[in-house]
């Protein structure tokens, strides 16, 4: 995959991610609400940023890809606890943890060209 063309694939990618981790988080009981929102944000932010990453040069724009990385191990980790506790459907979270690992490898390598 090209350089170009894996940064287009990223967002779509991190999208779908993000839609299958709202609609899980929509149905978490109460108990669990606080981890629920927090994914919320983190699975959000990260086809946000990459959004705004891809539209900004030089600096700005890797800083937005390193705050979409970083969001989507927030948002790995939201879906695990959730998974683990049974509050979610273990099938659609571990489709959405295989785009966020997608998404973070492919952030890494924009991020760390040279390794």
């Amino acid at each position: 995959m090209t350089h170009t063309r894996s940064r287009t694939v990223v967002l779509d990618l991190a999208l779908e991610a993000a839609s299958i981790a709202l609609k899980l988080a929509h149905g978490v009981p109460a108990s669990l609400r606080p981890v629920a929102d927090q994914l919320v944000r983190s699975a959000s932010s990260v086809p946000s940023n990459l959004a705004e990453g891809l539209g900004r040069p030089g600096r700005a724009g890797l800083n937005c890809w390193r705050i979409a990385y970083g969001s989507a191990r927030e948002a790995d980790v939201q879906l695990r606890l959730l998974a683990g506790a049974g509050a979610i459907d273990a099938r659609q979270a571990a489709t959405a943890l295989d785009l966020l690992d997608q998404v973070r490898a492919i952030a890494w390598r924009h991020l760390n060209p040279l390794r």
